[in-house]
């Protein structure tokens, strides 16, 4: 299979509405996307910003679209295995074996801190791998089919690289990339550091970035080039908030 791309939506400020994102999700499935990606926030930067809750957001969006997968980040760390588990694998049977979870470290430390609890990166790391291990066995001890996982890290630390090549994939992250979409060169070099670790044949390569319908397959081609295997467009209000997201997906993801 060729490249795929998702379209990459927050869930704060004025995409902290569980209808538009509805909304978003199923123009999508419509317009020729591969899927919908979803952040995971439970406070942001402004604390004016509204923050709706991801999973409710990918339930409604799987129950009313057909076709796209169904990419929910989860910050793993600050939530109880057992219940992310569970709501993964329901989503999964809802939206007929759609879903990837992203499990990730957690970017807002308020969003430790302010709840009680420890934003150590070390010890997020380790309940990040715990809490892994246990969603693993659950699904197993349940049934549930084998949820793909994608593991973030921010380049060039290697941490959470590893992580991921020990799962399904990496989504991996590089600083100023909303300014500037990341060179391939860069791109290559975790390539190359994640086959190092092992990830090999139907592992998952990911990168989030910014194109124009009408160049979007030649300023992606190189990635895929490369490895790539999902181009996330990154549909943030840094790009002009809802609006611009709304015309941006029904232009469909490449020129036809």
């Amino acid at each position: 299979m060729g490249l795929r791309y998702a379209a990459g939506l927050p869930t704060v400020g004025e995409f902290g509405d569980v209808r538009k994102l509805v909304e978003l999700g199923v123009s999508a499935d419509r317009h020729g996307w591969d899927g919908v990606h979803l952040w995971d926030h439970l406070l942001y930067h402004d604390p004016a910003d509204p923050v709706t809750n991801s999973v409710v957001a990918a339930s409604a969006i799987a129950a009313a679209t057909e076709r796209v997968q169904i990419l929910l980040t989860v910050v793993l760390p600050r939530r109880q295995a057992q219940d992310v588990a569970q709501e993964a694998a329901a989503l999964d049977q809802l939206s007929g074996g759609r879903l990837t979870l992203i499990p990730i470290i957690g970017s807002v430390d308020e969003e430790f801190t302010e709840f009680g609890l420890d934003a150590d990166m070390r010890v997020r790391g380790k309940a990040l791998d715990e809490r892994i291990r246990v969603m693993r066995e659950l699904w197993e001890r349940w049934g549930t089919r084998r949820i793909p996982i994608w593991c973030g890290g921010l380049w060039p630390n290697r941490a959470g690289l590893r992580r991921a090549a020990r799962n399904d994939g990496a989504m991996p992250i590089f600083h100023e990339q909303r300014e500037r979409n990341v060179p391939v060169e860069e791109f290559g070099d975790v390539v190359s550091f994640l086959r190092g670790e092992g990830a090999g044949t139907g592992f998952d390569l990911v990168l989030e970035g910014a194109t124009e319908v009408s160049t979007a397959a030649e300023q992606t081609s190189p990635y895929g080039e490369t490895g790539l295997t999902w181009w996330i467009e990154a549909l943030g209000y840094w790009r002009g908030g809802v609006g611009f997201a709304a015309e941006r997906i029904s232009q469909g993801p490449v020129a036809r």
